[in-house]
């Protein structure tokens, strides 16, 4: 059964993270970002796949590393140096040893030093299999994971003051006490590194609280949003933010090259529909999220990108651009006669509006997690119809939703 929040939760709740018992300063680090976390465990939850006991299968952050499937997508996603490079040692030293740490201190993973090496198992293959599946689900882990280690260590109330009312003062309050408390109690000793790890301790809680965070020393002069987060995002909402009223992107990107990392697209394109696989099984019984009466009892195994990953890979891992269809619904009616480059605009209308209400449901019901974002939704329909007025619809206004579709079809 797929985790909760709650789950996630209920499983922190049974340790005591608190570092002046534990000394440990690593509990977080800088290559500690959602989607490297989310990367690390999947490459982790690949390595041992095979293994009947995964817990039994110690390994070194090295044999992850130089593993098949790890070396395979972290050069072509993360754009990092072959795994052969020797100069690049140190850096894949930290790329996968410091999100390992976090997972050791969390007790997702044990961990053992033998003869000066680190040795990891997995102890919680459910807990790990939930941070792989998706950055989301890596952000919300680290979120939760981050204000339990601060509880445990008597550093929240600086920092829920303020989380609820941030102004330079507050921000200075809280750094200082975050930089006294590690000097303190942890073997790190320079207040460089301790503004290292003060940023990945922040901005995930400024990002959940929909506030301001820290950004080069100081408080940041913005919101923190989703991509201040990533180690490896490119914003697109700043890529196209010079084009144009009236020019499309095709038109725009002929005269503005832009570098599309495919591989990087393809791998979370990847895991965003296995996801959404899984959750409507679960939430939906598989059933199809387009409710045409002829298939409501058929089940919806293909995953189908209403606005094609080909054309627009950077909503191409966004939820809100997959809908859960019937194989007769995805090839002969999404895709005339199966012609898969091909899309049947009329029906692309239909499933947008089907999904749309699926999203509406999933936002409104207290008993699923929601695993949507209304501002995605906006992103996503301002990215396919290539024009900025979803936009400036108001939050959780699907009726305005539903008339912008419309609007665009008409």
């Amino acid at each position: 059964m797929m985790l909760t929040q709650q789950s996630i939760r209920d499983f922190l709740a049974q340790s005591d993270y608190d570092i002046r018992e534990s000394g440990n300063g690593r509990w977080i680090d800088q290559k500690c970002t959602p989607d490297v976390v989310c990367a690390v465990a999947d490459f982790i939850c690949n390595y041992v796949a095979d293994d009947p006991s995964p817990g039994s299968c110690p390994f070194t952050s090295k044999e992850i590393w130089h593993s098949e499937y790890a070396s395979q997508y972290v050069e072509a996603v993360f754009k990092k140096p072959t795994l052969k490079n020797k100069n690049a040692k140190h850096e894949y030293d930290k790329f996968f040893q410091q999100p390992m740490e976090l997972l050791a201190y969390a007790n997702v993973l044990g961990k053992q030093k033998r003869k000066g090496k680190n040795y990891y198992w997995v102890k919680q293959i459910n807990i790990l299999e939930y941070i792989a599946l998706r950055e989301r689900n890596a952000l919300i882990f680290l979120v939760l994971y981050i204000e339990k280690t601060l509880h445990d260590s008597g550093l929240w109330p600086f920092f829920h003051t303020f989380l609820q009312s941030p102004s330079s003062k507050t921000y200075t309050e809280v750094r200082n006490a975050f930089f006294a408390f590690t000097l303190a109690y942890t073997k790190i000793n320079k207040p460089l590194e301790c503004g290292r790890i003060f940023t990945k301790v922040l901005n995930p809680l400024a990002y959940s609280h929909n506030t301001r965070g820290t950004k080069g020393g100081d408080l940041s002069a913005d919101l923190i949003t989703y991509d201040m987060l990533m180690y490896n995002r490119p914003n697109f909402r700043d890529i196209y933010a010079d084009k144009p009223k009236g020019v499309t992107r095709k038109e725009y990107a002929a005269t503005h090259p832009i570098e599309i990392n495919e591989d990087y697209y393809r791998y979370q394109s990847n895991k965003a529909t296995r996801f959404l696989r899984i959750f409507n099984d679960q939430t939906r019984n598989g059933q199809t999220e387009h409710l045409e009466p002829a298939h409501l009892l058929d089940k919806a195994t293909h995953m189908h990108h209403i606005f094609p990953k080909s054309l627009y890979p950077e909503i191409s891992f966004y939820l809100e651009n997959i809908i859960a269809l019937t194989p007769t619904q995805h090839l002969n009616y999404a895709h005339p006669n199966g012609r898969t480059q091909e899309i049947n605009e009329q029906y692309q209308h239909l499933l947008l509006l089907s999904k749309a209400d699926r999203i509406r449901e999933n936002l409104s019901s207290a008993n699923v997690e929601h695993i949507y974002e209304f501002s995605n939704l906006l992103f996503v329909l301002s990215t396919g119809f290539e024009e900025d007025t979803p936009l400036s619809i108001a939050d959780m206004d699907f009726c305005a939703v539903v008339n912008a579709i419309n609007r665009h079809y008409a």
